[in-house]
């Protein structure tokens, strides 16, 4: 599935400069956005982050071996941080497009065309965004359960936040489609069917890695 735009109607500014309490004071007020579409994407930001924060402590002189695999890892986990950013962004504003879209006028028949229509793409790319939301945790859950078995061990319960992380943008993501889905005519809401069948795997293998790091640390 093709990968969506930040479109030049975002929010401004962006979730990536602005303070946490800022964040929290928007998410908490009667405002159309933010709300779980960019929450699922910042869920896989942190996810993200944390695979990437536990990478750099595999980074001392006895993981030589690995090292080339952690670089490797510290790359992808950094560019999936920064795409979930992308995405928490675009999520605000498709959101906004949405709203916009059902309050164009409908008193003539090309209006109601053009609305339906205005709806319809607006619907799509609403459901787009968090269907690369999935795509995101899908990928950071990979490079947390390939961390797993070379990670640097005292920061292990790290790599399970970060599995969790994946799991919840994994399953508010799928909310999020199958609400915007849901008003889709079949042609149009069909092709996001793949991302939602991949948020089970997803959520199990998440919780399969969160079983493997609190045995690892129960010992």
């Amino acid at each position: 599935m093709s990968q969506p735009t930040v479109s030049p109607q975002q929010i401004a500014p962006s979730f990536g400069s602005v303070t946490l309490e800022h964040y929290l004071s928007e998410l908490a007020a009667k405002v159309p956005a933010p709300g779980g579409g960019a929450v699922a994407a910042l869920h896989a930001a942190q996810a993200a982050a944390l695979v990437a924060m536990v990478a750099r402590y595999t980074t001392r002189a006895k993981d030589a071996e690995n090292r080339p695999v952690i670089d490797q890892i510290i790359v992808a986990a950094d560019a999936a941080l920064a795409r979930s950013l992308e995405l928490a962004d675009a999520d605000a504003a498709a959101f906004t497009a949405v709203g916009a879209a059902y309050k164009l006028p409908k008193d003539t028949d090309a209006e109601v065309a053009a609305r339906t229509a205005a709806i319809n793409a607006a619907l799509v790319e609403a459901a787009r965004v968090p269907a690369a939301v999935v795509d995101q945790a899908d990928e950071i859950l990979s490079l947390a359960a390939e961390l797993l078995p070379i990670g640097n061990p005292n920061v292990v319960t790290d790599i399970g936040a970060a599995a969790d992380a994946a799991r919840a943008a994994a399953m508010s993501s799928q909310l999020n489609i199958e609400i915007n889905v849901g008003s889709l005519p079949a042609d149009l809401g069909d092709p996001f069917a793949a991302a939602l069948l991949r948020v089970d795997t997803i959520a199990a293998r998440a919780d399969a890695l969160h079983g493997d790091v609190l045995h690892a640390v129960r010992g």
